[in-house]
């Protein structure tokens, strides 16, 4: 109670003849504004919407039953989206998208004696590089019992090898999946429609190496892929002929000594899961190859090359009309005289 209502107070009961003053204390809302000219549309900013109750509301379960113009209305009455259906769509990792921990092969690889001094240094920096290859290796046994590298599973690389080559001779495409993973698989097919593959394995100048191992793990830690790059040192022929049946590139009758460092992947948790070609290491000190000659089918019609014969003829005949117009003159004179 303020002041003033405790002095009337007392003056009430000292003197009871004088009228008393009841004080009614009253409080002001602060948040109201001072300027009451807009308060009808300071009030629309804020409206009620009835919101549906996907529990309680009888028609939402009836919109399996409806056909889709009254789903349309019915969603359209009450200003709403219409919920799109959930779908689950499984994802199953087959392969990797790249090479992790790329190997990196030493300049000279296949013309290099191990006996010479770049040779000794290719070996020591080999030694390096084996203590993780080794702890990949262990990675692999853990999950594959009596895992190999030699003779296991280099035998297996090189008959994988050989048979992902032969489904590309034949276009097998089906074939080709059970040997190469759908990474390497793009890359394989790329530019082979129109043209015939032809090659064959003659033999290998050395025995197929283990140089380099690698595992990971793909979204979880349990999802473990493993690669393991292998040193092919073989002799083979190769010849690619275009759509008109002309070659392009190699030949069948040649063999070439080639050294290729092919990376074989395999998802190692999966018990079904096999080794597969994944992709093919290039060093950046190799010579880029020489592209592909192109092919086309010439046009038909009169060409540049068929219209040329004809202008030739033509100027060889000119030196007789020159020579016939000389001898005119000479006539001339003897008809005047």
């Amino acid at each position: 109670m303020s002041i003033i209502g405790r002095n009337l107070l007392k003056v009430a009961v000292a003197r009871p003849n004088v009228p008393t003053i009841s004080i009614i204390p009253v409080r002001f809302r602060s948040t109201k504004h001072w300027n009451p000219k807009w308060k009808k549309l300071r009030g629309l900013k804020v409206q009620k919407l009835d919101l549906p109750d996907f529990h309680k509301d009888k028609d939402m379960k009836d919109l399996p039953n409806m056909s889709a113009e009254e789903v349309r209305s019915f969603f359209k009455e009450r200003g709403m989206q219409p919920t799109r259906p959930w779908r689950e769509r499984d994802m199953f990792l087959t392969s990797t998208r790249s090479i992790f921990e790329s190997y990196v092969p030493p300049e000279g690889d296949g013309k290099v004696s191990v006996l010479s001094k770049e040779g000794v240094a290719q070996q020591l920096s080999f030694l390096k590089k084996k203590t993780n290859s080794w702890k990949a290796v262990r990675k692999i046994r853990e999950y594959e019992d009596g895992f190999e590298l030699y003779p296991n599973f280099v035998d297996e690389a090189q008959d994988c090898y050989i048979k992902a080559h032969q489904a590309l001779a034949e276009k097998d495409k089906e074939k080709l999946l059970d040997y190469v993973t759908e990474h390497a698989y793009g890359f394989m097919i790329e530019g082979m429609d129109n043209k015939t593959f032809r090659w064959n394995f003659i033999k290998s100048l050395e025995a197929p190496k283990v140089v380099h191992a690698r595992e990971t793990s793909a979204i979880t830690d349990n999802n473990i892929f493993a690669q393991l790059t292998v040193r092919f040192h073989t002799q083979q022929t190769l010849a690619i002929y275009d759509r008109f049946g002309r070659l392009m590139y190699g030949s069948e009758v040649v063999a070439k000594d080639v050294l290729e460092y092919v990376v074989f992947e395999k998802h190692i948790i999966n018990v079904y899961g096999k080794w597969r070609i994944h992709d093919k290491i290039i060093p950046d000190w190799m010579p880029p190859r020489e592209p592909l000659p192109k092919t086309q089918v010439i046009p038909s019609g009169p060409t540049q090359a068929e219209s040329t014969p004809e202008v030739a003829t033509a100027q060889v005949s000119t030196p007789e009309v020159a020579t016939a117009q000389v001898s005119t003159p000479q006539e001339k004179p003897a008809v005047s005289s």
